[in-house]
């Protein structure tokens, strides 16, 4: 049986279609307003899960942080969270608000109190960012909490993925893995199916996906041809905003067509090198079968000069099998025109 995991009732796996996670995160740099406009775009994109970002400033960073600037920012990583995380009670509002809307709430903590307050609201299942992807300590701490766990992998190698699965195969964590490239945005060289096929060859009982960081929805697209089961990307409801992953967003049209075609696409794969059954009316009119192009007197032999191949496929004696009947003596007469069958002839 394929591998799979459910998240409040949804299956997610091989056998089931990709599941599109739309990542509003610290788009919209605390204002609780703007993540319900947000919110609304992906329920009319037809999302069924909403993924937020849980940060707790003071307990995620030190001081040190406030000197560390990111490379798609102009300010410290310390002063872009502060402005953008969400206080707890506005935090649960959202909650509430995606799961009014039908949707999936999950999050991600970036510290110790970010997963207790998680663990507060009672979340189906949490998301791991691949820069806590090594942070064994919260790993081991998250795991306590007993929900299914999706795990990004990004800035990370396969023996340092390893130590983490190790630990929720440990607690026996429903866990599924997510290729990713830590780059906003990332460039397209750089998205490396490779790896992202390697990291499903070396963890084959884990679900994988793709936490994708382009500028369109190709890179997704093209991890389901590859099997991938879950496909995240940042989401906003325009363009225009200004938070800080806005770039490599997708809005709700894009976002609407990555479901769209995800699922297309998934039904896509698989398959055997046979003729489909449902073919079969194809067939009947596309390939040739050995009819007489003259007529034929019993006891005549067979040759090229008074049968032939032709369409449709209908006749008893394929085209494969028309060499192999050349020289046989005809114990009929045969009219012209005729689809031969293999009993007419010794």
């Amino acid at each position: 049986m394929n591998p799979f995991i459910e998240i409040a009732g949804r299956k997610i796996g091989p056998d089931f279609p990709p599941l599109v996670i739309a990542e509003i995160g610290i788009n919209h740099e605390g204002s609780l307003a703007v993540a319900k406009e947000m919110v609304d775009a992906a329920h009319r994109a037809g999302v069924e899960v909403v993924k937020h970002q849980t940060h707790i400033v003071e307990d995620e960073m030190s001081g040190a942080a406030k000197n560390v600037i990111p490379g798609n920012a102009n300010v410290s990583i310390y002063e872009i969270m502060e402005r953008c995380s969400l206080n707890e009670a506005d935090e649960l509002e959202l909650k509430n608000y995606v799961e009014s809307k039908g949707m999936i709430f999950i999050s991600t903590p970036f510290s110790r109190a970010a997963a207790e307050r998680l663990k507060k609201f009672d979340i189906p299942a949490y998301k791991i960012g691949s820069g806590e992807c090594n942070n064994y300590p919260l790993l081991e701490h998250i795991c306590t909490f007993g929900k299914p766990v999706i795990l990004s992998t990004g800035m990370n190698t396969i023996e340092s993925v390893q130590k983490a699965v190790a630990i929720f195969d440990k607690h026996k964590i429903p866990l599924a893995l997510l290729h990713t490239t830590n780059l906003y945005p990332t460039p397209i060289h750089l998205v490396r199916f490779g790896a992202m096929t390697q990291l499903h060859e070396a963890f084959s009982d884990k679900v994988f996906g793709l936490s994708d960081h382009t500028l369109n929805n190709n890179a997704c697209l093209g991890a389901v041809a590859l099997g991938a089961s879950i496909l995240e990307r940042h989401f906003t409801d325009h363009m225009q905003r200004t938070g800080p992953d806005i770039v490599c967003s997708m809005d709700e049209k894009a976002c609407a067509e990555l479901i769209v075609s995800s699922k297309e696409i998934w039904q896509m794969r698989g398959g055997q090198k046979v003729p489909a059954k449902e073919e079969q009316v194809t067939i009947d009119f596309a390939f040739a079968t050995v009819c007489s192009i003259a007529s034929i007197k019993k006891g005549e032999k067979l040759s090229k000069e008074n049968i032939w191949v032709k369409r449709p496929g209908t006749g008893k004696i394929l085209a494969e099998h028309f060499n192999g009947i050349l020289g046989k003596i005809a114990i009929r007469d045969i009219e012209n025109d005729e689809q031969l069958d293999f009993t007419d002839f010794e």
